[in-house]
């Protein structure tokens, strides 16, 4: 894992000194992801820089990596499981590769194959190519997005940083906050690539390979999950899980410790088992988050699999009031707001596991991939609801209203209410309305009227279209952001095998009863996991990774809430002040649950402190640094 950034002119004039300052303060800023070296690469044209945390080719990987006989660089942010593969590949083609780190195959798959080299890699990686013969260079992200990459474009400049901190640090960034994209964001939690906070940068897209050169800018997607098109077959258990051992193997083929995120749910359990089985190196520790309060906390199932994998399972207490600075720190070091409250709590984990490991294997991704979520049951149930009598849904609906509310975790009476609350929506629609944060009522109340979301026309089974849609949206830019910035604060690489190319693959051919039937998830993945894991952990209620977020602002964290969401901090972003001071009301007063709704306007207001500060900083130093 590193971090890079760096500044490429396509066309005079250029200043190099200036641009090696610029990228030396964006190298500094992304120190954090890549605390074991870092390097500098310029010519005429180019600065390109790289902080690294070293996970394979412990020595010699320093990066930019220039292959000497082409003059192409290379800077890499994640890891190239085939790498092995790719360096016999580029071998038996007459290349020499000196270096044994797994981003220096890159430059010469790149002369090989231009572009195209992107669709031979198979890992989570963010990277930049630079070929001085052609002035061009190359952009690419995996395919599920597990590694971020922003870029900004200023006549032939191009700007590219893996966090957008990095590219605040130059000065002609102007940090104009883009309100369409934000408005996104309170409706979703996350912004959606290529949209960022902000007017004139950019996202490269979870499978996306950009190219710049004096020609101009092109665009291609490289990849996509095909369940939509797919052809579906009967699932083979042995197929899947020579399939899976061989990608936790791959990812677990690295040159230092690693450790386990274990909730005690299938997904970290079942990488769990088979890490314990086929790792190069084994696991020793799986760390855990634990909490109070009962509903929320699952570590004595993580205990359980713990033992019985013979592992030592390290707890993590997350308590209310590490959250009003976790979150300050985590938005100011990123330069981006993300809604997702478990973003501390996994903050809090990494940093506990970065005193033992630098690499941890998570379960990220088996619930989009094989059919994990509620919302798909409700997917199924809420056609059948709709040819319902009018009549009978309103009974339902006043029915189901009227429940009071509940500080637990997830509960029945919770799901009954989103599920009635949208199920007159068209189908992608309704998905998009039970996952927001913010509900289009709420939306209308804080001064964002008619807000409509771009979806395609549906052919085909609904679960497709739904499971893609999570794949490539609250998965890569809400769940893996939120891995990625946490992690990687505390210099510690999350893997996730269930994102490896071929697993996504075979998960794309499932027929939809081996995703979802009835009410029961997960059906094939379930019996492959009877394979590693006793029964009891398969079968229990599916709980996941919440937050008291509830009950805890209206205790301990109310003055904090009430103090940063006070005044007119967002009103220049168009959000009506009096409204979220009505919604504080409403949620003490236990009239609704606006816990979600009010931690992303918290969130958003620590971005807008952070955005002033950046600013501030540049008014002190006359505007240069």
């Amino acid at each position: 894992m590193c971090g890079i950034c760096g500044i490429v002119s396509l066309a005079p004039p250029f200043n190099r000194q200036r641009a090696i300052e610029h990228v030396q303060r964006m190298v500094n800023a992304v120190a954090h992801r890549g605390p074991d070296e870092s390097g500098i690469y310029d010519d005429d044209t180019v600065v390109l820089g790289a902080t690294r945390l070293a996970i394979r080719g412990l020595k010699g990987g320093r990066q930019p990596i220039q292959d000497p006989a082409t003059g192409i660089v290379a800077v890499c942010n994640g890891e190239i499981d085939n790498h092995r593969e790719l360096r016999s590949f580029l071998e038996s083609k007459g290349y020499k590769i000196p270096l044994s780190t797994d981003v220096a195959v890159l430059p010469p798959l790149y002369d090989l194959l231009g572009g195209r080299c992107v669709e031979q890699l198979v890992g989570a990686f963010a990277l930049a190519l630079w070929d001085p013969r052609k002035l061009q260079l190359v952009v690419a992200r995996d395919r599920a997005g597990e590694r971020p990459l922003f870029y900004r474009v200023d006549g032939s400049v191009i700007y590219f940083a893996t966090e957008l901190s990095a590219l605040a640090c130059v000065p002609s960034c102007a940090l104009q906050p883009d309100l369409t994209a934000l408005a996104g964001y309170l409706r979703f939690g996350s912004f959606t690539a290529p949209e960022t906070p902000f007017t004139g940068i950019q996202k490269v897209c979870p499978a996306e390979m950009i190219s710049f050169d004096p020609a101009g800018i092109r665009r291609k997607r490289y990849w996509r999950w095909s369940v939509v098109e797919s052809v579906k077959s009967e699932p083979s258990l042995e197929t899947f899980d020579q399939i899976f051992r061989t990608a936790v193997r791959r990812q677990s083929d690295v040159d230092v410790d690693f450790g386990l995120f274990l909730s005690g749910g299938i997904d970290s359990s079942l990488v769990a088992a088979v890490a314990s089985t086929v790792a190069c190196k084994r696991p020793r520790c799986a760390y855990t988050l634990r909490f109070k309060e009962a509903s929320y906390d699952e570590g004595s199932f993580a205990e359980q699999i713990a033992r019985e994998l013979h592992l030592e399972n390290i707890s993590v207490w997350v308590k209310p009031e590490d959250f009003p600075r976790g979150i300050s720190n985590l938005v100011r070091m990123v330069g981006e707001p993300l809604a997702d409250p478990a973003w501390v709590p996994t903050a809090m984990l990494a940093e506990r596991a970065s005193q033992d490991v630098k690499m941890a294997l998570v379960g990220e991704g088996a619930d989009e991939l094989f059919a994990g979520y509620p919302t798909y049951i409700g997917a199924r149930l809420a056609e059948k609801y709709a040819r319902c009598p009018r009549p009978l849904k309103g009974i339902v609906r006043r029915t189901v209203e009227a429940l009071p509310l509940t500080e637990k975790k997830v509960t029945f009476s919770f799901l009954l209410k989103r599920f009635v609350a949208g199920a007159d929506l068209d189908g992608l629609e309704r998905h998009l309305f039970w996952t927001s944060s913010l509900a289009p009522e709420l939306m209308e109340r804080l001064g964002f009227p008619s807000f409509s979301h771009q979806i395609s026309k549906r052919d085909g089974d609904l679960l497709d279209h739904v499971q893609r849609l999570d794949l490539e949206t609250s998965l890569a830019e809400g769940l893996l952001t939120k891995a990625d910035r946490a992690s990687m604060r505390s210099a510690l690489e999350l893997r996730a095998p269930f994102l490896d190319q071929a697993v996504m693959e075979f998960a794309a051919k499932l027929p939809p009863r081996e995703r979802v039937t009835g009410i029961a998830t997960k059906v094939f993945l379930k019996r492959f996991a009877l394979r590693y894991l006793p029964k009891k952990i398969i079968q229990r209620k599916k709980r996941g990774l919440s937050i008291p977020l509830g009950h805890w602002l209206r205790g301990p964290l109310r003055e904090w809430a009430t103090e940063r969401l006070s005044g007119d901090r967002l009103s220049d972003l168009g959000v009506q002040s009096s409204t979220i001071v009505k919604l504080l009301q409403e949620h003490f007063a236990r009239e609704a649950d606006h816990a979600r709704a009010l931690w992303t306007l918290l969130v958003l207001a620590e971005w807008v402190d952070w955005v002033k500060e950046q600013k501030q900083n540049r008014s002190l130093d006359g505007g240069v640094w």
